[in-house]
């Protein structure tokens, strides 16, 4: 009687686990949402690779593409592609002519245009913008909107 207890609440834990689990994908290839394989609702945990447009929850580890779309939760690892965008936060190395996080960045950013809410890290770009930051900017008009040496200040801009 005991061990039937046991195994009826494994399978309630690995029936609650299910939805959650379906909404992880390992990697995605996409021409243009809505045209991929996981859903724009999934998150991807290994690669994703977007011909031209890719939107998922977030990405983790390799984003590789025309104009890369991440949502909410926390986007991790390499982001290279024409487009960054991360609607929550991204920790790791973006790659691109515009790199955007609307929420926490921490790593480092190379692009003509790099756009922060708080940043920490390094940006490396002719246009760099965080709202804070705790880190180093480099580029031709760089922006911290809140405690840095200046508020903006050309070719080094900083905050500790």
């Amino acid at each position: 009687m005991k061990l039937f207890h046991i195994l009826a609440l494994c399978a309630m834990t690995v029936a609650l686990a299910l939805p959650a689990l379906a909404a992880e994908k390992p990697v995605n290839l996409s021409i243009f949402t809505p045209i991929s394989i996981a859903k724009e609702n999934d998150s991807v945990t290994a690669f994703r690779f977007n011909l031209i447009y890719g939107k998922n929850t977030s990405v983790r580890v390799v984003d590789l593409g025309l104009v890369n779309h991440t949502t909410s939760g926390l986007s991790e690892g390499l982001a290279w592609g024409m487009v960054n965008f991360a609607g929550a936060d991204f920790k790791g190395i973006q790659l691109g002519t515009v790199n955007v996080v609307g929420g926490n960045f921490e790593g480092f950013a190379w692009g003509f245009v790099n756009h922060a809410g708080n940043a920490r890290g390094l940006q490396l770009g002719f246009i760099n913008y965080a709202q804070t930051m705790h880190g180093v900017q480099v580029g031709l008009a760089n922006i911290i909107k809140q405690n840095g040496f200046m508020p903006i200040f050309p070719l080094v801009n900083w905050s500790f």
